[in-house]
């Protein structure tokens, strides 16, 4: 443990951590802000969605806003490792005269991907609250679709390709090692390549945003922890399987009972 922190707190990686974790506070602060407003909050959104659809442009881009700094909330944090040894092993590359971005370029890069997903996840909601399938926190209300996403998600978690995009994002040294590029749009693709490992890595785990509700905050953080305990815990590959399991069995039985009762 005492080595790990001193990996982490040498003097080049400090700045960078720090700002991590300060953009990760900024982003909670948001969601946590909005969440507990009244009057033009995310509750208020949420509910003017259902009440008067369609949406108007404004209140999309609200919306994809929302999303967007969600993700970095919640996936910012299980990056961490990968940017800190991008920062370490481009002070080295400069070190040595090579033409070397900053960490920034690659950090856009991987919220560039995330924005993407943030897009593809707020046309989703549109397009479900057009249908009168979401409650006004953002929930499915269809014990149908609701036991559908779970199965979907608990039975992804042990494909092949949610494996392999797991092993990647928990092996920072191996994807910058065999990824690298120089300069600034080198290290804004490699954020992209990272970013889109990430996405295929948690999309599943995303979409169950629809099952808990979106604006459930106790849900979100929930499910960043999720996040954490796969990419960071040693037996993070086994947390995957053991929560797809649960999440299928939790699917079979509410579709299930909303066959029973002829819910829709």
């Amino acid at each position: 443990m005492a080595r790990a922190l001193e990996f982490v707190l040498t003097r080049e990686r400090i700045p960078v951590l720090a700002a991590v974790v300060g953009v990760t506070a900024l982003a909670w602060t948001y969601l946590v802000l909005m969440a507990g407003s009244q009057h033009g909050g995310m509750a208020g959104m949420a509910q003017g969605a259902v009440a008067s659809p369609p949406w108007t442009t404004m209140h999309f881009v609200m919306m994809l806003g929302m999303w967007a700094v969600m993700m970095v909330g919640m996936m910012l944090p299980a990056a961490a490792p990968m940017i800190l040894f991008f920062a370490m092993f481009a002070r080295r590359s400069r070190e040595q005269g090579h033409n070397v971005a900053p960490v920034s370029a690659f950090l856009l890069g991987y919220i560039a991907v995330w924005s993407g997903f943030a897009l593809v996840a707020t046309t989703l909601q549109w397009a479900l609250d057009r249908a009168a399938l979401l409650s006004p926190h953002m929930a499915t209300i269809s014990p149908i679709l609701g036991g559908t996403i779970l199965i979907t998600a608990g039975l992804y978690q042990w494909t092949p390709l949610k494996d392999a995009c797991l092993g990647l994002c928990r092996s920072p040294a191996e994807f910058v090692l065999k990824r690298w590029r120089a300069g600034s749009v080198g290290a804004f693709r490699m954020g992209v390549e990272h970013g889109a490992f990430c996405v295929g890595c948690c999309w599943a785990l995303m979409a169950l945003l629809f099952v808990g509700g979106v604006m459930n905050l106790l849900w979100v953080f929930g499910l960043t922890l999720v996040v954490l305990a796969e990419k960071l815990m040693p037996k993070g590959r086994w947390i995957a399987k053991a929560l797809g399991a649960v999440c299928a069995i939790g699917g079979i039985w509410v579709l299930v009972g909303g066959l029973r009762h002829g819910a829709l």
